[in-house]
This record gives C-alpha cells, structure tokens and sequence, in this order.
C-alpha cells in the first residue's frame, strides 16, 4: 500500500512540468470563475455561503451538492480526460484513481473553496451600495 501512495504522489509531482501543464491553470481558473458566479447568485439571493450549507445543512445537503456537481461537472469531465491523455503519453498506462483525484483537486477544490467567500463579499459589496 505504501508503494502505492509513493506512486502517486511521485505521479503527481510529475505532472507540473510534463506535458499538458497548462491545464493545472486553466482549469482551476474555469473553476473557480464558475464558483464566483454562482457564489454571486448566492450572495444577491441571501442564501448562506456554499460549502459552509453543505456542512451544517444536512436537510439542504443532497440539493447543494448537486448543484454545484451541476456546475462543475463539464470542467471535472475536461479534467479526467486531459489526465487520462497526460497519463498514456508520461506513463503508457492508465491510472483511474489518479484520474479522479487530479479532476477533484482541479475542478472541485477550487470550486468549494471560492463560491462562499464570493457569496460573502457580494453580499457585502451589496450592502455597501445600499448605504447600509
């Protein structure tokens, strides 16, 4: 197990400067412009920041999650393909964990990690053009 661990964190180090690098910026960028629109929205509609909802919301969680899967999924898709791509050129072999956990680190993090503070600072650029 730990040969297995040691290999893909090697495999993931590689990845920054192989082949396709662009990628590791161009979809977390993709990302995380979907995430600050969608946090907008959220901001400009009152709903509480996202990943925080998800956490203590348990009666909204399945809608939520769904909803950002909605709006992620196209750039999750983009990701395991273009990793799947990378790993046939670097590796000649296919590494499907490796796949999804690249997608998840590139599509979702960002996502999860931007749409809530970009709810809260809507919210407050909101209020500030109220005068309140």
């Amino acid at each position: 197990m730990d040969e297995i661990f040691a290999r893909i964190w090697s495999n993931l180090g590689g990845r920054i400067g192989g082949p396709l690098a662009l990628r590791l910026i161009m979809q977390p960028l993709v990302a995380a412009m979907l995430a600050v629109c969608a946090g907008v929205g959220d901001g400009r509609a009152g709903r509480p920041p996202y990943f925080w909802a998800i956490v203590t919301n348990p009666e909204q969680r399945r809608d939520l999650v769904r909803e950002g899967w909605k709006a992620v999924a196209k750039v999750f898709g983009v990701a395991v393909v273009l990793d799947v791509i990378y790993q046939r050129i670097v590796f000649q072999w296919v590494y499907p964990f490796e796949a999804l956990l690249v997608a998840f680190l590139l599509a979702c993090v960002p996502y999860l990690l931007l749409r809530g503070p970009a709810a809260r600072l809507s919210r407050r650029t909101a209020r500030f053009q109220d005068g309140r």
